[in-house]
């Protein structure tokens, strides 16, 4: 059986989708929010279920949810809202195939073999489809609310990794953490966690890049080569999928609007900088998401996935 790590850069390249998938940011998104009572950045979730299952049928490769603990007006953006391991959970129960990733779990903020046995659990109920995602977190706020030290959070991402290696092998004899991983799980680290380079490349299963523009992957991703070899460089794009199938892109930070041909043309682009693997963000998109992300399962996941994404549970491990 492939690991989830192996499903993910199957092929070489592959597309999956960020939550919450809520067009929130884009005008008539922001109409709504504000029509419902909602804060600044907090979703509608009415159909969440819906589409991570759309995502889940249509081959998109994963699903990526953010740890964000508390909610920060200055941020303004609270993610898919429920608590990360809690909500995959759910998603396992409500999925098949579609690999469940975090982008990512602020290590930190969390005490560590609650981590350890909250993703152990996730990765043995989806049968092995988590990608555990890691950070040491950004946002200063949250650290002296949970008793923890924004300064020294650096130390705390590594020595937290260390015990995640470790699988618990540390406790006391005859103290046990349950579920026992049944092998190592991917750790995938969002930018640098206040490490260096060289650190992050040996220590670390794969790279969660920053969104930006081919040129940008270019640059990064030979920089990540130089330090981590061949381990996965993975990106995100925030679209806004135009429904001109032949609308050229017009960039905006962290991503763009473009129709479905020149989001064909900008993957193969970042396919060919480095990137492994790319998550889908919608919140700009002024069309329905679920309009966009049929369309994408029809017209772009095919120049990309192979034909086992699109049928029948098991049919990649087949």
């Amino acid at each position: 059986m492939s690991s989830a790590l192996e499903t993910l850069t199957s092929g070489g390249f592959s597309i999956g989708v960020e939550l919450p998938l809520d067009n929130d940011w884009s005008p008539a998104g922001q109409a709504a929010r504000q029509r419902d009572g909602r804060l600044p950045g907090e979703p509608d979730l009415s159909a969440h279920r819906a589409l991570a299952q759309l995502a889940d049928r249509a081959g998109f490769r994963a699903l990526w949810v953010r740890d964000v603990p508390l909610y920060d007006p200055q941020f303004g953006d609270a993610a898919q809202v429920f608590e990360a391991f809690s909500y995959l959970g759910y998603l396992a129960g409500i999925t098949e195939r579609i690999l469940l990733g975090t982008a990512a779990i602020v290590l930190p903020l969390r005490d560590p073999y609650l981590t350890l046995k909250s993703a152990t659990t996730i990765d043995q109920l989806s049968n092995g489809r988590l990608l555990l995602g890691v950070a040491s977190g950004d946002r200063p706020v949250e650290y002296p609310i949970f008793g923890r030290d924004f300064d020294n959070r650096g130390q705390n991402f590594r020595e937290q990794v260390a015990l995640l290696r470790n699988g618990g092998a540390d406790l006391p004899s005859g103290i046990a953490l349950l579920p026992r991983p049944t092998g190592p799980l991917p750790l995938l680290v969002a930018g640098l966690a206040q490490q260096t380079p060289s650190w992050v490349g040996q220590h670390m299963d794969g790279w969660l890049a920053y969104p930006g523009t081919p040129q940008d992957h270019v640059r990064r991703s030979a920089l990540w080569r130089e330090v981590a070899g061949d381990k996965p460089y993975i990106s995100f794009i925030h679209l806004d999928l135009l429904a001109d199938p032949d609308a050229p892109m017009q960039r905006h930070r962290f991503g763009g609007a473009v129709g479905r041909h020149g989001l064909i043309e900008e993957l193969h682009a970042m396919r060919e900088a480095g990137v492994r693997h790319v998550g889908l963000h919608f919140r700009r998109s002024q069309r329905p998401v679920s309009d966009a992300m049929e369309e994408i399962a029809a017209y772009v996941l095919p120049h990309f996935h192979a034909e086992a994404d699109r049928q029948g549970p098991g049919a990649m491990a087949a």
